[in-house]
């Protein structure tokens, strides 16, 4: 992999990709962003396959568009809309649809982990991942235009600013939003807990 091109922010390899269709810069992109936003996208819809789904028709709506990306906007929040809105509309589409599978309840096993876990004993590695079934669990009750705020702001690290971009919200919305799905989260939690 070039070296000179590892090292460029994300700016300057969307410019590079744009004005010399570098493919190189697209893979180095596609590879910064494919864990965080599979992370992001499987918070949001709860799904494993989908969220790949999502995820690679991301990097393709991003590879076919990259001449709509503006250089004013940060790259990540860019490409967290495109994620953030294909994920929107498959739960619409869901809605849609409303089909029941028995076969959800096993996936549900099955979560992601980004983090390198192997520095953990077994024992506590899964308490982790009980604890992450768990806050995953209620986070897919807490209603969806809260959801995705609070995923963006606790879990993806985004700025209140980087949020209101991604959502197309003002900042106020997006604080209140938060707040609001931070509480419905902590009523659910704390349901949990104490069952």
């Amino acid at each position: 992999m070039n070296k000179h091109l590892s090292g460029l922010t994300d700016e300057e390899l969307i410019k590079e990709f744009q004005d010399n269709n570098t493919l190189q810069a697209y893979e180095i992109l596609v590879k910064r962003y494919k864990d965080p936003l599979i992370n992001f996208v499987y918070r949001f819809i709860g799904d494993k396959d989908v969220c790949s789904d999502i995820v690679q028709d991301t990097m393709i709506k991003f590879y076919l568009n990259k001449d709509s990306y503006k250089s004013f906007a940060k790259f990540s929040t860019w490409i967290y809309t495109i994620a953030g809105n294909l994920a929107k509309n498959e739960l619409k589409r869901r809605k849609r649809r409303v089909i029941f599978s028995l076969s959800s309840a096993d996936d549900d096993e099955k979560t992601i982990q980004v983090e390198d876990k192997s520095f953990f004993s077994p024992d506590v590695s899964t308490d982790s991942r009980i604890k992450n079934d768990i806050i995953q669990k209620a986070l897919l009750k807490v209603k969806p235009v809260y959801r995705e705020v609070v995923i963006l702001r606790d879990i993806q690290g985004f700025s209140y600013e980087e949020i209101a971009e991604i959502t197309e919200l003002s900042i106020g919305t997006v604080k209140s939003r938060i707040n609001r799905g931070r509480s419905q989260l902590q009523k659910l939690l704390k349901n949990i807990y104490k069952e």
